[in-house]
Protein backbone atom coordinates (compact mmCIF):
# COMPACT_ATOMS: atom_id res chain seq x y z
CA UNK A 1 0.00 0.00 0.00
CA UNK A 2 0.84 3.68 -0.10
CA UNK A 3 1.05 4.40 2.93
CA UNK A 4 3.83 1.81 3.89
CA UNK A 5 6.17 3.02 1.09
CA UNK A 6 5.27 6.80 2.50
CA UNK A 7 6.87 5.61 6.05
CA UNK A 8 10.26 4.32 4.06
CA UNK A 9 10.54 7.47 1.85
CA UNK A 10 9.99 9.69 5.58
CA UNK A 11 12.04 7.27 7.78
CA UNK A 12 15.32 8.17 5.29
CA UNK A 13 14.62 11.63 5.24
CA UNK A 14 14.43 11.47 8.57
CA UNK A 15 18.21 9.47 9.56
CA UNK A 16 19.65 11.45 6.93
CA UNK A 17 18.63 14.96 8.43
CA UNK A 18 18.59 14.14 11.87
CA UNK A 19 22.47 12.72 11.50
CA UNK A 20 23.66 14.73 8.80
CA UNK A 21 22.58 18.28 9.23
CA UNK A 22 25.45 20.46 11.51
CA UNK A 23 24.49 21.69 15.22
CA UNK A 24 24.64 25.55 15.43
CA UNK A 25 28.21 27.21 16.65
CA UNK A 26 28.07 27.40 20.41
CA UNK A 27 30.14 27.80 23.78
CA UNK A 28 31.30 24.67 25.88
CA UNK A 29 32.37 26.95 28.75
CA UNK A 30 35.14 29.61 30.09
CA UNK A 31 38.10 30.08 31.33
CA UNK A 32 38.43 31.12 34.30
CA UNK A 33 34.89 30.77 35.44
CA UNK A 34 35.02 32.71 38.63
CA UNK A 35 36.17 36.84 39.02
CA UNK A 36 36.28 39.48 41.50
CA UNK A 37 34.74 43.05 41.49
CA UNK A 38 36.69 45.78 40.40
CA UNK A 39 39.46 43.89 38.74
CA UNK A 40 41.04 43.07 35.22
CA UNK A 41 40.35 39.57 33.75
CA UNK A 42 42.02 37.89 30.74
CA UNK A 43 38.64 35.20 29.58
CA UNK A 44 39.21 32.13 26.83
CA UNK A 45 36.10 31.16 25.14
CA UNK A 46 35.85 27.76 24.02
CA UNK A 47 33.58 27.39 20.95
CA UNK A 48 31.73 24.43 19.87
CA UNK A 49 31.40 23.58 16.09
CA UNK A 50 32.84 27.23 15.53
CA UNK A 51 35.20 28.88 13.34
CA UNK A 52 36.58 31.92 14.26
CA UNK A 53 39.13 32.24 12.01
CA UNK A 54 36.81 33.18 9.69
CA UNK A 55 36.79 36.57 10.37
CA UNK A 56 39.08 39.29 12.18
CA UNK A 57 39.77 39.67 15.69
CA UNK A 58 37.91 42.99 15.19
CA UNK A 59 34.58 41.89 13.43
CA UNK A 60 34.28 39.63 16.75
CA UNK A 61 32.30 40.73 19.82
CA UNK A 62 31.96 39.25 23.13
CA UNK A 63 29.96 40.25 26.43
CA UNK A 64 29.41 39.16 30.15
CA UNK A 65 25.86 39.69 30.44
CA UNK A 66 23.56 39.93 33.07
CA UNK A 67 20.47 41.34 31.94
CA UNK A 68 19.51 43.59 28.64
CA UNK A 69 20.47 46.33 31.22
CA UNK A 70 23.80 44.87 32.71
CA UNK A 71 26.15 43.51 30.72
CA UNK A 72 30.40 44.03 29.91
CA UNK A 73 32.18 43.94 26.87
CA UNK A 74 35.47 42.42 26.20
CA UNK A 75 38.34 44.44 24.97
CA UNK A 76 41.60 43.74 22.87
CA UNK A 77 39.78 40.53 21.61
CA UNK A 78 42.54 37.77 20.12
CA UNK A 79 41.36 34.88 17.96
CA UNK A 80 43.32 31.69 19.53
CA UNK A 81 42.36 28.83 16.77
CA UNK A 82 38.63 28.26 15.33
CA UNK A 83 37.75 27.53 18.83
CA UNK A 84 39.00 29.64 21.07
CA UNK A 85 39.06 33.41 21.46
CA UNK A 86 40.36 35.92 24.41
CA UNK A 87 39.41 38.84 25.59
CA UNK A 88 39.67 41.06 28.69
CA UNK A 89 37.41 42.39 30.90
CA UNK A 90 37.30 45.45 33.33
CA UNK A 91 34.51 44.46 36.35
CA UNK A 92 32.88 47.05 37.89
CA UNK A 93 33.27 47.52 41.77
CA UNK A 94 29.68 46.95 42.51
CA UNK A 95 27.33 44.28 41.17
CA UNK A 96 24.06 44.97 39.22
CA UNK A 97 22.10 43.80 42.09
CA UNK A 98 22.07 43.27 46.17
CA UNK A 99 23.85 40.39 46.42
CA UNK A 100 26.86 38.76 47.36
CA UNK A 101 27.67 37.01 43.73
CA UNK A 102 25.39 36.84 40.34
CA UNK A 103 25.90 34.93 37.64
CA UNK A 104 26.65 36.39 34.14
CA UNK A 105 25.83 34.81 30.78
CA UNK A 106 28.35 35.06 28.02
CA UNK A 107 27.67 35.83 24.30
CA UNK A 108 29.66 35.19 21.63
CA UNK A 109 28.66 37.60 18.25
CA UNK A 110 30.89 36.07 15.26
CA UNK A 111 29.59 37.54 11.36
CA UNK A 112 29.58 34.48 10.09
CA UNK A 113 29.11 31.75 12.54
CA UNK A 114 26.29 34.25 14.04
CA UNK A 115 25.61 34.66 18.04
CA UNK A 116 26.82 31.85 20.68
CA UNK A 117 25.21 31.92 24.37
CA UNK A 118 26.30 29.75 27.41
CA UNK A 119 24.03 30.52 30.16
CA UNK A 120 25.86 31.37 34.09
CA UNK A 121 28.84 30.31 32.35
CA UNK A 122 30.80 33.37 34.72
CA UNK A 123 30.59 34.07 39.26
CA UNK A 124 31.14 37.75 39.58
CA UNK A 125 31.64 37.91 43.55
CA UNK A 126 31.40 41.18 44.74
CA UNK A 127 35.12 41.76 46.45
CA UNK A 128 35.23 43.30 49.92
CA UNK A 129 38.59 45.43 49.62
CA UNK A 130 38.73 48.80 48.30
CA UNK A 131 37.47 49.14 44.58
CA UNK A 132 40.41 50.02 42.11
CA UNK A 133 38.76 49.75 38.62
CA UNK A 134 38.74 52.71 36.75
CA UNK A 135 35.33 54.95 37.01
CA UNK A 136 34.20 54.08 33.08
CA UNK A 137 34.30 50.67 34.13
CA UNK A 138 30.32 50.13 34.10
CA UNK A 139 27.12 47.50 32.96
CA UNK A 140 25.75 50.10 30.98
CA UNK A 141 28.23 51.29 28.58
CA UNK A 142 28.10 48.60 26.40
CA UNK A 143 24.47 47.03 25.58
CA UNK A 144 24.34 43.82 23.63
CA UNK A 145 22.74 44.71 20.52
CA UNK A 146 23.73 44.60 16.20
CA UNK A 147 23.79 40.79 16.80
CA UNK A 148 24.54 38.76 13.56
CA UNK A 149 21.61 36.26 13.29
CA UNK A 150 22.32 33.37 11.62
CA UNK A 151 19.41 31.87 9.35
CA UNK A 152 20.32 28.73 7.90
CA UNK A 153 19.32 25.13 7.95
CA UNK A 154 20.93 23.69 11.40
CA UNK A 155 20.17 22.28 14.41
CA UNK A 156 20.26 24.15 17.96
CA UNK A 157 23.11 24.06 20.00
CA UNK A 158 22.28 22.87 23.73
CA UNK A 159 25.15 22.81 26.44
CA UNK A 160 25.24 19.11 27.66
CA UNK A 161 23.63 17.02 25.14
CA UNK A 162 25.78 18.38 22.24
CA UNK A 163 25.36 16.28 19.24
CA UNK A 164 22.85 13.95 21.45
CA UNK A 165 20.00 16.23 20.58
CA UNK A 166 19.49 14.29 17.34
CA UNK A 167 18.12 11.12 19.65
CA UNK A 168 14.97 13.61 19.66
CA UNK A 169 14.14 12.17 16.53
CA UNK A 170 14.51 8.41 17.97
CA UNK A 171 13.54 8.53 21.47
CA UNK A 172 10.51 10.94 21.91
CA UNK A 173 8.40 9.40 18.42
CA UNK A 174 8.79 5.68 20.13
CA UNK A 175 6.21 7.41 22.73
CA UNK A 176 3.76 8.64 20.23
CA UNK A 177 3.74 5.54 18.40
CA UNK A 178 3.33 3.46 21.82
CA UNK A 179 0.32 6.06 22.32
CA UNK A 180 -1.07 5.58 18.55
CA UNK A 181 -1.02 1.83 19.39
CA UNK A 182 -2.60 1.40 22.06
CA UNK A 183 -5.05 3.55 21.24
CA UNK A 184 -5.96 1.27 18.61
CA UNK A 185 -5.57 -1.68 20.73
CA UNK A 186 -8.08 -0.69 23.48
CA UNK A 187 -10.42 0.16 20.45
CA UNK A 188 -10.34 -3.32 19.20
CA UNK A 189 -11.14 -4.88 23.28
CA UNK A 190 -13.87 -2.39 23.39
CA UNK A 191 -15.15 -3.81 20.00
CA UNK A 192 -14.69 -7.47 21.12
CA UNK A 193 -16.55 -6.97 24.33
CA UNK A 194 -19.50 -5.95 22.03
CA UNK A 195 -18.81 -8.37 19.20
CA UNK A 196 -16.81 -11.43 19.88
CA UNK A 197 -15.18 -12.01 16.51
CA UNK A 198 -11.71 -13.59 16.99
CA UNK A 199 -10.21 -11.06 14.68
CA UNK A 200 -11.07 -8.05 16.78
CA UNK A 201 -9.20 -10.11 19.27
CA UNK A 202 -6.30 -10.55 17.11
CA UNK A 203 -6.05 -6.67 16.46
CA UNK A 204 -5.81 -6.22 20.22
CA UNK A 205 -3.47 -8.04 21.14
CA UNK A 206 -1.09 -7.27 17.83
CA UNK A 207 -1.66 -3.65 18.09
CA UNK A 208 -0.21 -3.58 22.12
CA UNK A 209 2.26 -6.27 21.36
CA UNK A 210 3.81 -4.03 18.80
CA UNK A 211 3.13 -0.86 21.08
CA UNK A 212 4.84 -2.73 23.94
CA UNK A 213 7.89 -2.84 21.18
CA UNK A 214 7.92 0.79 20.39
CA UNK A 215 7.68 1.21 24.36
CA UNK A 216 10.86 -1.18 24.78
CA UNK A 217 12.96 1.35 22.09
CA UNK A 218 11.34 4.57 24.01
CA UNK A 219 13.30 2.88 26.98
CA UNK A 220 16.24 1.67 25.62
CA UNK A 221 17.11 5.20 23.56
CA UNK A 222 16.18 6.98 26.58
CA UNK A 223 18.60 4.47 28.43
CA UNK A 224 21.67 5.76 26.17
CA UNK A 225 20.93 8.92 26.16
CA UNK A 226 20.54 9.30 29.50
CA UNK A 227 23.86 8.06 30.05
CA UNK A 228 25.22 10.25 28.18
CA UNK A 229 23.66 13.96 29.26
CA UNK A 230 22.92 12.57 33.36
CA UNK A 231 25.83 10.45 33.65
CA UNK A 232 24.18 6.65 34.80
CA UNK A 233 21.68 4.96 32.46
CA UNK A 234 19.20 4.99 35.27
CA UNK A 235 18.61 7.45 37.89
CA UNK A 236 15.62 6.61 39.30
CA UNK A 237 13.98 9.61 37.71
CA UNK A 238 10.10 10.15 37.85
CA UNK A 239 9.39 9.35 34.15
CA UNK A 240 11.65 6.34 33.98
CA UNK A 241 10.15 4.88 36.79
CA UNK A 242 6.73 5.46 35.44
CA UNK A 243 7.60 4.78 32.21
CA UNK A 244 8.67 0.75 33.60
CA UNK A 245 4.95 0.96 35.39
CA UNK A 246 3.40 0.94 32.42
CA UNK A 247 5.68 -0.79 30.17
CA UNK A 248 4.92 -4.19 33.25
CA UNK A 249 1.25 -3.05 33.61
CA UNK A 250 0.70 -3.86 29.74
CA UNK A 251 3.13 -7.26 29.81
CA UNK A 252 0.58 -8.66 32.43
CA UNK A 253 -1.96 -8.33 29.43
CA UNK A 254 0.05 -10.80 27.49
CA UNK A 255 0.45 -13.26 30.88
CA UNK A 256 -3.30 -12.96 31.53
CA UNK A 257 -4.03 -14.16 27.97
CA UNK A 258 -2.26 -17.19 28.38
CA UNK A 259 -3.33 -17.70 31.71
CA UNK A 260 -7.03 -19.76 30.49
CA UNK A 261 -7.08 -22.92 28.57
CA UNK A 262 -10.25 -21.48 26.72
CA UNK A 263 -9.02 -18.79 24.38
CA UNK A 264 -12.39 -17.29 23.78
CA UNK A 265 -13.05 -16.53 27.76
CA UNK A 266 -9.08 -15.30 27.83
CA UNK A 267 -9.47 -13.05 25.68
CA UNK A 268 -12.55 -11.76 26.90
CA UNK A 269 -10.96 -10.72 30.52
CA UNK A 270 -8.10 -9.56 28.57
CA UNK A 271 -10.14 -7.08 26.90
CA UNK A 272 -11.46 -5.71 30.03
CA UNK A 273 -8.10 -5.54 31.58
CA UNK A 274 -6.85 -3.82 28.15
CA UNK A 275 -9.32 -0.87 29.02
CA UNK A 276 -8.26 -0.49 32.46
CA UNK A 277 -4.77 -0.66 31.66
CA UNK A 278 -4.81 2.02 28.84
CA UNK A 279 -7.24 4.07 31.70
CA UNK A 280 -3.16 3.81 34.04
CA UNK A 281 -1.39 5.31 30.66
CA UNK A 282 -2.40 8.86 30.67
CA UNK A 283 -1.60 9.20 34.54
CA UNK A 284 1.30 7.55 34.36
CA UNK A 285 3.36 8.77 31.70
CA UNK A 286 1.67 12.45 31.27
CA UNK A 287 0.46 13.35 34.99
CA UNK A 288 2.60 11.96 37.50
CA UNK A 289 5.99 13.00 36.30
CA UNK A 290 4.64 16.50 36.15
CA UNK A 291 3.83 16.73 40.03
CA UNK A 292 7.30 15.77 40.56
CA UNK A 293 11.06 17.24 40.05
CA UNK A 294 12.70 15.35 37.03
CA UNK A 295 15.17 15.84 34.35
CA UNK A 296 13.04 15.48 31.54
CA UNK A 297 11.59 18.35 29.82
CA UNK A 298 8.07 19.48 30.45
CA UNK A 299 8.38 18.78 34.49
CA UNK A 300 6.25 20.00 37.02
CA UNK A 301 3.87 21.12 34.92
CA UNK A 302 6.49 23.17 32.19
CA UNK A 303 5.07 22.22 28.88
CA UNK A 304 7.38 19.56 26.56
CA UNK A 305 8.68 20.90 23.02
CA UNK A 306 8.41 24.23 23.46
CA UNK A 307 10.30 27.43 22.15
CA UNK A 308 13.46 26.19 24.46
CA UNK A 309 13.51 22.31 23.47
CA UNK A 310 12.28 22.17 19.26
CA UNK A 311 13.29 25.36 17.22
CA UNK A 312 11.69 25.56 14.00
CA UNK A 313 14.53 23.60 12.19
CA UNK A 314 14.33 20.55 14.49
CA UNK A 315 10.24 20.34 13.80
CA UNK A 316 10.97 19.86 10.07
CA UNK A 317 12.37 16.70 11.18
CA UNK A 318 10.85 15.75 13.96
CA UNK A 319 7.17 15.87 13.32
CA UNK A 320 8.16 13.94 9.92
CA UNK A 321 9.52 11.50 12.35
CA UNK A 322 6.43 10.63 14.17
CA UNK A 323 4.39 10.44 10.99
CA UNK A 324 6.97 7.82 9.50
CA UNK A 325 7.83 5.73 12.59
CA UNK A 326 3.85 5.62 13.66
CA UNK A 327 3.32 4.37 9.80
CA UNK A 328 5.92 1.78 10.48
CA UNK A 329 4.08 0.71 13.85
CA UNK A 330 1.24 -0.21 12.58
CA UNK A 331 2.97 -1.85 9.57
CA UNK A 332 4.37 -4.06 11.86
CA UNK A 333 1.07 -4.55 13.56
CA UNK A 334 -0.45 -5.84 10.48
CA UNK A 335 2.29 -8.53 9.69
CA UNK A 336 1.54 -9.75 13.32
CA UNK A 337 -2.57 -9.55 12.90
CA UNK A 338 -1.94 -11.39 9.53
CA UNK A 339 0.77 -13.91 11.03
CA UNK A 340 -1.76 -14.34 13.71
CA UNK A 341 -4.82 -14.78 11.55
CA UNK A 342 -2.93 -17.53 9.47
CA UNK A 343 -1.93 -19.14 12.51
CA UNK A 344 -5.22 -19.61 14.05
CA UNK A 345 -6.49 -21.08 10.64
CA UNK A 346 -3.98 -23.79 10.65
CA UNK A 347 -4.79 -24.78 14.12
CA UNK A 348 -8.57 -24.77 13.34
CA UNK A 349 -9.44 -22.33 15.56
CA UNK A 350 -10.74 -19.76 13.37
Amino acid sequence: MWWKSLSVVILVYVILAGMLVPLKPGITHISPQTAKSGSAVTIQFHGYNSFYTRSEASGIRVWLEFDSLHALAGQDIRVLSDTAIEATFQMPPLLPQSSRSVLLNAIVDHPSDGVSLLPGALQLTLDTAPATSPATASWSLNPVIDLHIKSDFSFPYRNVIYESIRNTYFHVPMWFVLMFLFIASVYFSVRYLFDPKPDFDRKAAGYAETGLLFGGLGLVTGMLWAHYAWGAAWSNDIKQLMTAVALLIYLAYFILRRSFDEPEKGARLAAVYNIFAFASLVPLLYIVPRMFASLHPGATGNPAFGSEDLDNTMRLVFYPSIIGFSLLGFWIAELRIRYKRVEDRAMGLD
